[in-house]
């Protein structure tokens, strides 16, 4: 892949993905596969001004030796170094970069209720923490082709053919093209156009319906908001984009009010495993039923993390003309795949989808319908003939997506 295209990429990480600011610290989590390119990463940090910048490198197959050699025990305690490192981050707030090239079917073979159990055990020793953190700390995910990612995505090529194509795709998705920082100012324009006007009807209700089977209701929060694109931190006002590539208008529903089938349009990679062809019922907003083809185990694991994971935390729109979904890829990766088709998510919901958020405390967030998980997982439930309804507090019915696209 061409070095300049890559330096623009590095660059669109560190200035318009985390927006680093001068005299920051930032961490950079990334697999074994890139590192020139985490190596550029890190230059343009220092460039933009990070006065520190620290590299945490991870491997797949040593994860799948812990879980088998491991106890359940050891798996899931953090030591106090561990925990020091969380509340080090939780004082001086650095930015943290996600660079995914994860084997989607890397962790296949292992025992994933004993990883499941001590996974949710480390979550619940760092979530005070995370607590303290949220919603005032800049963080990008971003992505990074790894040899046997590259292999699921394009079977039959040489690995270094695929490598090379998996690139191109990514690059192409985040357009990182001519000027990439530009193309990303006016995507985010388009956004924000896109949820303001949601944010004028005053949605209570949305309807989803569509071939594949989905007929389903969820209630949204009275004081909720839609958002899209970039963010900005709590208290200093840092304006940055979580997601690259992005295409979804999003918001946390309201927990308890959610009824109806709803089935999954593209696979779902959690926790190293596909989990496919898949069908979920809610009623009064918990998921009561369920099914999948391949990997129900896994899923039904997922749901039953905690009593949370079975509640929804968000609602995603994104339309089927997506660039990711005209790729004609399937990505085998959440961050893609989420963005090629409107989605829902179980788990967490984010509390700065309230309107005047930092009003509230945590508790009071999720008195007011936000849940609350240590898990947040995104399934793909758009297609082409996707239509949803709003309903909105004045009575009025408006139509949001007509056959799978923006009906404004």
């Amino acid at each position: 892949m061409n070095k300049t295209r890559l330096k623009k990429y590095a660059n669109l990480i560190a200035r318009c993905g985390v927006n680093v600011q001068k005299g920051q610290e930032v961490i950079i989590n990334a697999e074994l596969d890139q590192p020139e390119f985490v190596k550029m990463v890190v230059d343009e940090c220092y460039k933009a001004g990070a006065a520190k910048v620290s590299v945490d490198w991870s491997y797949q197959p040593l994860t799948k030796l812990n879980v088998r050699y491991c106890k359940e025990s050891v798996l899931g305690k953090l030591e106090d170094w561990q925990m020091a490192k969380w509340e080090h981050q939780a004082e001086v707030l650095p930015c943290k970069i996600f660079l995914m090239s994860e084997d989607p079917d890397g962790l296949k073979g292992i025992n994933q209720k004993k990883y499941a159990k001590a996974m949710a055990e480390r979550s619940k020793m760092i979530k005070p923490i995370r607590n303290k953190m949220e919603n005032k700390y800049q963080w990008c995910i971003a992505a990074v082709p790894g040899k046997e990612w590259a292999r699921k995505v394009f079977p039959g090529e040489r690995t270094s053919v695929a490598v090379e194509k998996l690139w191109e795709a990514i690059l192409h998705t985040s357009r990182v093209d001519d000027d990439p920082v530009a193309a990303w100012e006016a995507h985010n324009r388009d956004l924000k156009a896109r949820y303001e006007y949601l944010n004028s009807l005053g949605i209570r209700e949305l309807y989803y319906k569509s071939e594949s089977g989905t007929d389903f209701r969820v209630g949204l929060i009275p004081d909720g908001l839609f958002l899209a694109g970039g963010e900005e931190t709590l208290g200093r006002g840092v304006y940055y984009n979580p997601n690259i590539p992005t295409e979804e208008v999003f918001t946390s529903p309201m927990k308890g009010d959610a009824d109806g089938i709803v089935y999954s349009s593209k696979p779902l990679s959690y926790g190293g495993q596909l989990i496919d062809k898949f069908w979920i019922r809610f009623k009064d907003g918990k998921a009561v039923e369920w099914g999948a083809e391949q990997n129900e185990a896994l899923l039904t694991e997922l749901i039953n993390m905690d009593e949370g994971a079975a509640y929804l935390g968000e609602c995603a729109l994104v339309p089927y003309s997506s660039p990711i979904r005209e790729s004609g890829l399937l990505f085998y990766n959440t961050l893609f795949d989420e963005n090629a088709a409107c989605h829902l998510a179980l788990g967490r919901g984010f509390t700065n989808l309230l309107r005047d958020y930092e009003k509230y405390s945590e508790k009071e967030a999720h008195e007011k319908g936000i849940n609350d998980s240590i898990v947040h997982e995104d399934f793909m439930i758009g297609t082409a003939d996707m239509s949803i309804t709003a309903l909105c507090a004045d009575g009025r019915r408006v139509e949001i997506f007509k056959d799978g696209e923006w009906a404004f």
